[in-house]
């Protein structure tokens, strides 16, 4: 079945979030202030090959020691410190003036040095090192105050290992940053609260349909919304500030989680298992691999685990591309959308992992770049679960009533018939009333294979089926019972006078023209009716049913034999020993 495209309001709200997504990126308020910007080019900077030195040793350094910052690069520190030289303009002593180093919430040591009034130096801190809530300026970023009565220049020093860091600065007024934060927290927020919604909705559709995608798919929302709020610092600043560790740690956990959940869910929706044991095997130890490894990762901290992280990462990009394709050309027709659901995050996740690495440098883009993806991927998979699912329901329910259905006719088998009719004698002998069967047999069949064919032939009995079904109530039950035999349970309270009324609508009903046959041929039906049970009957309930369709299928035998006369009411009685 062909998945038909999502709603357009669906499609609307989905741009109109990653716009405004993309607008909180791009906001600057219309009253910034002279010497706000970026100042991360202006700066001049010198590594410390031992980490250990103090301000006051860095400052008396030569000045031809310090490297202008002539572009926007990365730095892969390792137990070295960065020391960046800042020489600020002058700025407005009325404003409250702040040093944001932005894009990088899981940087591990920033400490900011100016001088005071006294000459002595003034030292701010911030880092993953240390918990958010002892920062000097809780934020989702590394955030110091600048003296602006202060003249000279600012020093800032950075440490982080294992992953190359590439520091960005921005001096911002007080209102500037307000602006900034309110932003932020708007549009993350909105994030994180429309994550939450769509967990909910998956979590429904698991304990609906009882599928284990929709588990997977719980789990790699879950993991994908703790991994946003750890790496855009929203976790670290309202969910774990008192943890140092955990926030140092986080990204790359839920990195390595949301992956393996990824894989995970990528197998139970392309059914891998299906396909081919081996690399459904494989698949297996590939996600259970990413949500083993970060215990060696935490303990570890190695530029060794590290290269092995972003190599799975980007690995596992590639193999859950694979996985789809490779089962949509064998025949999953689902796989196909779920190869474009995941193109959002897809097209997104080379950014940060590119600047994990060290290749690219920080920007908002590299920090936000997967956010906005998997505001598209997240609603779009759910809605591809969503079709999946019902298809597949709908496809177990036609299924469920094949194996009580007549593959030719769609009626119900003999067995549905005979519980049906032992139900009916139940109800008939607690109240008092009559039921009514009717055993009918399409009398020409021979005579229209014969003449037409065999196809004409099974064409005749669905029209036939069709017929005795519009003829009845919905209450009513029309089995066929052998090839050419039809059985009609009438439900109750029913008269005599009214089964015999019923027979001859079938009988007019068979005498209609039917148009795939030719005029000459209609469909000639003979027929044995009966009402049941009698009331003097105490027969065993079980065999009832039993007894009663031998003695009807006797009668048309019987009847047979006698061409002029198609139509035969029985009154039923079954003594015991007959």
């Amino acid at each position: 079945m062909q998945l038909r495209a999502p709603p357009r309001r669906l499609g609307a709200w989905l741009w109109a979030l990653a716009l405004c997504l993309c607008l909180s990126g791009w906001a600057a308020p219309a009253w910034a202030s002279d010497g706000e910007g970026d100042i991360t080019l202006s700066s001049r900077y010198w590594i410390d090959a031992s980490g250990a030195q103090s301000v006051d040793e860095v400052a008396a350094q030569p000045a031809e020691t310090l490297v202008k910052m002539d572009g926007f690069r990365s730095f892969s520190l390792g137990s070295s410190a960065l020391w960046m030289r800042l020489d600020l303009p002058r700025l407005e002593p009325s404003q409250r003036w702040f040093l944001l180093l932005s894009a990088a919430a899981f940087t591990n040591e920033v400490d900011l040095y100016q001088r005071g009034a006294d000459g002595g130096w003034t030292r701010q801190r911030a880092g993953d090192h240390l918990p958010v809530a002892q920062w000097d300026h809780p934020d989702q970023t590394p955030v110091f105050a600048i003296d602006a009565q202060v003249q000279g220049p600012v020093w800032l020093k950075v440490m982080n290992s294992p992953t190359p860091t590439s520091p960005r600065l921005q001096l911002l007024t007080e209102n500037s940053l307000q602006t900034k934060r309110y932003w932020t927290f708007l549009m993350v927020g909105g994030y994180l609260g429309f994550g939450l919604l769509v967990l909910f909705l998956g979590w429904v559709h698991a304990r609906l349909y009882g599928d284990r995608a929709f588990v997977a798919y719980c789990f790699y929302v879950a993991f994908m919304l703790g991994f946003q709020a750890a790496f855009t610092g929203i976790g670290g600043l309202f969910f774990w500030d008192q943890s140092a560790r955990w926030n140092d740690m986080a990204p790359a956990v839920f990195m390595l989680w949301l992956t393996a959940s990824g894989i995970w869910f990528v197998r139970e929706v392309c059914a891998v298992s299906r396909h081919h044991r081996g690399v459904d095997r494989f698949v297996v130890a590939w996600s259970v691999f990413g949500l083993l490894y970060p215990l060696l990762y935490v303990n570890l901290q190695t530029p060794a685990t590290f290269a092995v992280l972003n190599l799975y990462g980007l690995l596992s990009v590639l193999l859950s591309v694979a996985l789809c394709l490779w089962t949509w050309r064998l025949g999953e027709t689902y796989s196909g959308w779920m190869a474009l659901g995941f193109l959002p995050v897809h097209l997104g996740y080379p950014f940060p992992a590119l600047r994990s690495a060290g290749v690219l440098p920080d920007s908002w883009a590299m920090q936000y770049a997967v956010l906005i993806g998997s505001a598209i991927e997240i609603p779009l998979l759910l809605y591809i679960l969503h079709r999946r699912a019902k298809d597949f329901n709908e496809n177990r329910a036609r299924l469920r009533a094949l194996e009580s259905t007549d593959p030719l006719t769609g009626l119900t088998i003999p067995l549905v018939l005979t519980l049906r009719l032992r139900d009916a004698l139940r109800r008939s002998r607690r109240y008092g009333h009559r039921c009514g069967m009717v055993l009918v047999e399409l009398a020409n069949h021979a005579e229209i294979v014969e003449r037409e064919g065999r196809e004409a032939g099974d064409r005749a009995l669905v029209v036939a089926a069709s017929r005795l079904s519009e003829v009845v109530r919905d209450v009513d039950t029309v089995c066929r019972v052998s090839d050419t035999r039809f059985a009609m349970l009438i439900e109750g309270p029913q008269r005599p006078d009214q089964l015999k009324l019923l027979a001859q609508h079938v009988v007019a009903r068979g005498l209609e023209r039917v148009p795939t046959l030719p005029v000459e041929l209609t469909l000639r039906f003979r027929l044995v009716s009966a009402t049941l049970p009698d009331a003097g009957d105490s027969s065993d309930a079980a065999n009832d049913d039993e007894r009663l369709m031998e003695r009807l299928h006797r009668a048309l035998d019987r009847l047979a034999g006698e061409p002029r006369r198609v139509v035969l009411h029985l009154p039923v009685r079954m003594p015991a020993g007959v």
